[in-house]
């Protein structure tokens, strides 16, 4: 039969505790709040198979991870648990990560027609709030956790400073054919400084409110839910950016990525696109 995680209420205390202690651990590290929520997850879902921090225990959590999951979500999960180990004072104990082989294609990412009939849609429905989180998704290349702390003042000023994925600070720039009518549309809305986005309470809008109102859209408007995703205009500003210049190093930059062999990616065609290309192409 196999193991399932248990909820937090249901591990013994000395496991709460060291669940506690470890989070305690990550904020005073500088951790973002996504971060620790993943690694609080892994750690307790760790505490509740396993009753001890050994190596051959982490051996059979990866196992049990390479059982259930997706080799991105395995290998996140096992960054988790290298840093929890390191946490405990065992940092000998560390998993390698499986191996990741690159896909010659991108898979997911909205289409240039799907992204306008959706802007047009969003406008004609009077969802101006959402019509310009997507544009400004699509225009700069955030990250969701990134486009929840744009401010007005930002949007006035022309860029801002955001610290992220790596507690790193990374410049957004808002190109004026945003930062225009969004400044129009704060000033109808009287509004000169806080959060960008509000949610219909005027209180600032979550990562989970975002994505789950892009499902909506999605059904709204009989696009496909694959693509209507956060991370889905983040790859359309790539692939748009790169087509139209190829400095892939500067892109790197924009994009905020670690290494430029992340960001060459964006080299290849969507999948659609390969297709399409293909079918043009052999006739024979």
């Amino acid at each position: 039969m196999r193991k399932h995680a248990l909820p937090v209420n249901l591990l013994p205390d000395r496991s709460r505790q060291t669940l506690t202690d470890f989070e305690r651990w990550l904020l005073r590290n500088g951790k973002a709040f996504q971060t620790i929520r993943s690694y609080l997850y892994a750690a307790r879902q760790f505490l509740s198979l396993y009753s001890e921090a050994s190596h051959h225990n982490l051996m059979l959590y990866k196992c049990y991870l390479i059982d259930r999951y997706k080799p991105r979500t395995v290998n996140l999960r096992i960054r988790a648990i290298n840093c929890f180990m390191e946490f405990l004072g065992i940092p000998t104990s560390r998993v390698l990560m499986v191996r990741l082989q690159q896909k010659p294609f991108l898979e997911n990412v909205i289409s240039q027609a799907d992204y306008e009939y959706l802007k047009k849609c969003l406008l004609r429905d009077g969802k101006i709030s959402y019509y310009f989180a997507v544009r400004i998704m699509a225009a700069t290349g955030v990250r969701i956790s990134e486009l929840i702390q744009i401010r007005v003042e930002d949007i006035r000023r022309g860029q801002c400073d955001l610290y992220s994925k790596g507690n790193k600070i990374r410049r957004i720039y808002f190109p004026h054919s945003v930062q225009e009518p969004c400044l129009l549309w704060l000033q109808s809305e009287g509004r000169n400084t806080g959060c960008l986005f509000l949610n219909r309470l005027g209180e600032p809008i979550t990562i989970s409110g975002i994505r789950d109102q892009l499902k909506v859209f999605a059904f709204r408007y009989h696009l496909d839910p694959a693509v209507i995703h956060p991370h889905s205009f983040r790859h359309l500003f790539a692939k748009n950016f790169v087509e139209r210049c190829d400095d892939i190093a500067l892109l790197s930059d924009i994009l905020g990525h670690k290494s430029i062999e992340t960001t060459r990616i964006y080299l290849h065609k969507s999948s659609t696109e390969q297709q399409a290309l293909f079918n043009q192409i052999v006739i024979w």
